[in-house]
């Protein structure tokens, strides 16, 4: 196990024993159901399983949550909120976690970061520095790939309602929330693919029934362990 970059001070990688397994796709692709499932499969395979995602960090996700209620947040501080969400998890809950080699299911990690600021006009090499410098780079990506039509459907039966921030309405697409939805996953999806160019990561079919998809990255995740 490596860090994309210098990495964090007094880790020694050779100490990570266990794996990062990474889980990204828009809100409505059915990550949490995938989340469940894998977790459950390789709990019942015999492995310890830590689980983490956005905004959970014990420094600044209740700070974070409450901020973003007003919906006034400016790119740049959102941008800095979720980087020291995600610093601080990485420190303090997915290292120690590798050390004790355990399995860490991450629900999202640096690409939907990055990606969410370009889409808001974020300068690519700035948010990589950011990103880079303390990230590790996981035994694995998937990329649950679900068209936006269907990613409207799934959200509206999941939320009854669609978020404000995974809308894109800050970002002036539309004032038509459902119009924005759409217009903004687009391109969420655009800059994830140049994404998945830069850093290698396996796209999945996330069109079809969640225990196709499950069965696919458990084939997937076997290669790994």
């Amino acid at each position: 196990m490596k860090f994309y970059g210098k990495g964090l001070p007094r880790v020694n990688v050779s100490d990570l024993i266990g794996k990062l397994i990474v889980i990204e796709g828009a809100d409505g692709s059915g990550r949490s159901t995938q989340m469940r499932l894998l977790t459950n499969w390789l709990e019942g395979c015999g492995y310890a399983v830590v689980n983490v995602g956005l905004k959970r960090s014990n420094l600044v996700s209740a700070e974070l949550e409450e901020a973003m209620q007003g919906n006034i947040l400016s790119p740049l501080t959102l941008s800095l909120f979720y980087a020291t969400d995600f610093a601080d998890q990485m420190e303090n809950r997915i290292i120690p976690a590798l050390k004790a080699g355990f399995i860490v299911l991450a629900d999202r990690y640096i690409y939907t970061l990055m990606t969410r600021d370009m889409v808001r006009g974020g300068n690519p090499d700035w948010l990589q520095k950011i990103y880079e410098e303390i990230a590790l780079v996981p035994d694995a990506v998937f990329y649950l790939d679900v068209a936006p039509r269907f990613l409207i459907e799934r959200t509206i039966t999941k939320n009854a309602s669609l978020d404000y921030w995974e809308s894109g309405m800050d970002t002036h697409l539309s004032r038509d929330i459902f119009d924005s939805f759409i217009k903004y996953q687009r391109k969420m999806r655009q800059v994830f693919l140049s994404l998945h160019r830069n850093y290698g990561f396996e796209s999945v079919n996330g069109n079809r029934q969640p225990r196709a998809i499950a069965a696919d990255l458990q084939n997937r995740i076997e290669r790994i362990l």
